[in-house]
């Protein structure tokens, strides 16, 4: 029976991310009722059809795939940590590690000059002078590689303050505080490197319009590592789940594989907000809704988050586009909204039981 389950939420996720990525590439400032004549008849008009291939190959389909990569490494994220940290509040945003890859993106802009050159403006198209709307292979590892580093250290940091992982309220007030802190920090370093403000603007709303086919390619790539890496780890947050104490009486070295697995949190977290910046509550959700489906263990429970994950972040990215169009909202502002509500619902549900118990 649970099989089934597992079967028929695999079979969901694969076929709404393959309808949502159909959806995805017709939903846009442009109409695809507007680029489907060029497309078809590139022949008569080939300057029409060019722009058409270009919005729908250059522009669309990575940013939709881009969407739900994003999504599927903070699903996996999500839920590496709330085993980790025996904690379902926690997520990759909670203790930390956010605003410490913001901080490490925001170094690297003002390391390389800033987003000026990349967003049309004023400043001398210098070699430095890139963002966070590059697609040049070099500028998207720099980028990913700072944001991985300040991930680590955030969630290094939070460990050490709340000295360990066995008190959970320690631990959540310690990830406040470093996030408080990591993020008043990157508030200086933008006031430092103003031509930076733009793009971190952009960055910190959340948002996936400047993820192209080389951000795509390093995020499912990240995906693919972690993945495995989680997969391998699984049996481990199986017994961590138990305490520490019985996690080591069956043998299992438990600082060397936390150590691991706080690498695998800060490298899916790390890469996802270096390429579409601060989008919340999509790892918090993402294991809530298969746990509420699924009673399975960890090594299930990281395949199936990271595919909900990607097909909750596509279907908000399409929507974000559709609400206001011509316009659109940011993606991150939509999640927030929508995740807000969607927790003060599980609040809600939990004190209505517990009301009813008493």
């Amino acid at each position: 029976m649970m099989q089934n389950r597992v079967r028929w939420m695999l079979w969901f996720t694969v076929l709404g991310s393959l309808a949502l990525t159909t959806l995805g590439v017709c939903v846009g400032s442009v109409g695809f009722e507007n680029l489907l004549q060029p497309l078809l008849s590139g022949s008569s008009d080939p300057e029409s059809a060019a722009l058409a291939r270009q919005i729908v190959w250059e522009i669309r389909l990575p940013r939709t795939m881009g969407a739900w990569a994003a999504g599927a490494l903070l699903g996996l994220a999500g839920a590496v940590a709330q085993g980790l940290f025996r904690n379902p509040l926690a997520d990759p945003y909670l203790l930390g590690s956010a605003s410490g890859a913001s901080l490490g993106v925001a170094l690297a802009l003002a390391a390389m000059g800033g987003a000026a050159g990349m967003l049309g403006g004023g400043a001398p198209q210098s070699s430095l002078a890139i963002g966070v709307f590059s697609n040049s292979l070099l500028v998207r590892l720099g980028l990913t590689g700072a944001a991985f580093l300040g991930s680590v250290a955030a969630i290094v940091l939070t460990l050490v303050l709340s000295r360990g992982v066995g008190h959970t309220l320690r631990l959540l007030l310690a990830g406040v505080i470093v996030g408080a802190v990591l993020g008043a920090v990157t508030h200086l370093v933008l006031m430092a490197s103003p031509d930076s403000l733009q793009a971190m603007w952009a960055f910190m709303l959340g948002s996936t319009a400047f993820v192209g086919w080389v951000s795509l390619a390093l995020m499912v790539a990240a995906w693919l590592v972690s993945l495995v890496a989680a997969w391998l780890l699984a049996r481990v947050l199986d017994a961590l789940s138990l305490g520490d104490a019985t996690a080591q009486s069956l043998g299992l070295p438990v600082v060397p594989m936390r150590a691991a697995l706080v690498g695998v949190l800060a490298l899916a977290t790390g890469t996802a907000v270096a390429q579409t910046g601060l989008i919340a509550f999509v790892g918090l959700a993402a294991p809530h809704l298969v746990r509420s489906a699924i009673k399975t263990t960890h090594g299930q429970l990281i395949v199936l988050a990271s595919l909900v994950g990607g097909v909750l972040l596509m279907a908000a990215d399409t929507l974000a586009r559709w609400l206001v169009a011509p316009q659109e909202l940011p993606v991150g502002v939509l999640t927030a909204v929508l995740g807000g509500g969607y927790l003060l619902w599980l609040m809600h549900r939990g004190s209505a039981k517990v009301g009813g118990v008493l």
